[in-house]
């Protein structure tokens, strides 16, 4: 399992979410005229905000996912490390101009991680993405 899909995992987001909606949710499948249903293989949106806010409120320390990737995984229960993040970034395909720089590594990945779990169906706020 790569690094990235452990955070995935960590989020609920890809085997488990990848149950076809009726499956995963009965109550909501009448609702939806067949028509606008979801193609198969569309995962389902999951909540990360609401998540992370929730873990972090029950952390005792004061992690501030939403800028920083270190804290993010903290939250997640990851490794952490710089050596953990230079593996994240070389999985995620960081510029080699970046790894140099755990600063400017750590600011790419925050983004791209963030994306990569938008990308993957987490509801991720496009304040977060920019």
């Amino acid at each position: 399992m790569g690094f990235f899909s452990k955070i995935l995992q960590k989020l609920g987001i890809g085997d488990a979410a990848a149950a076809p909606a009726n499956e995963a949710s009965p109550a909501s499948a009448p609702s939806a005229p067949a028509s606008s249903a979801a193609p198969s293989g569309v995962m389902p949106m999951v909540d990360v905000v609401a998540q992370l806010e929730q873990k972090a409120a029950a952390n005792p320390q004061k992690l501030n996912w939403r800028t920083s990737i270190v804290d993010l995984l903290k939250l997640l229960d990851i490794d952490s490390s710089l050596a953990a993040r230079k593996e994240l970034a070389q999985e995620l395909g960081c510029p080699a101009n970046l790894m140099g720089d755990s600063a400017q590594m750590n600011i790419w990945l925050h983004k791209t991680v963030l994306a990569r779990i938008a990308a993957n169906g987490g509801n991720v706020p496009q304040e977060l993405l920019s």
